[in-house]
């Protein structure tokens, strides 16, 4: 089964669709919600402190509440000091962000593991198991002297 991609732009931090002729290039609908649960802002806790100071949750619109949101709270990271701390924050709001895809029985689990690349640039590579047996790999990147 095929999904409209997503290509995601670190440089730029925005993800985009791009064309084949007259139509969509399509995809992994498994790297789509992964680039969507990563990339999408979620809500923050009530206890995050809010890295630009302004006090705003954000949250994604398509949110329905508590129960059900959508994105990561990788945005929280924005300025973050580049600590083993910082890693393992990213790790849970990755997991945090995934785990809709476990609950929905979408994929059988994930390995997630985030390191920094360079000065300000953390990464994480996903491998998202499927029930049949196969895997999707996807690396993801983000700018955290300012850019997440």
């Amino acid at each position: 089964m095929a999904d409209i991609a997503v290509f995601w732009d670190s440089a730029g931090n925005r993800g985009d669709w791009r064309f084949s002729g007259a139509g969509l290039v399509t995809g992994s609908p498994i790297t789509t919600a992964i680039l969507i649960s990563a990339f999408s802002d979620r809500l923050a806790a009530v206890d995050d402190e809010i890295p630009d100071g302004t006090g705003d949750p954000r949250g994604w619109w398509g949110d329905s509440g508590e129960a059900y949101q959508i994105g990561s709270r990788m945005w929280l990271l924005r300025r973050a000091k580049q600590t083993d701390e910082t890693l393992q924050r990213a790790y849970d709001y990755l997991a945090e962000a995934f785990k809709w895809m476990v609950d929905d029985g979408v994929v059988i689990g994930f390995d997630i593991a985030v390191r920094w690349a360079a000065r300000g640039v953390l990464v994480a590579r996903v491998v998202a198991h499927l029930k049949d047996g196969t895997s999707v790999l996807q690396e993801l990147g983000w700018n955290t002297d300012g850019g997440v």
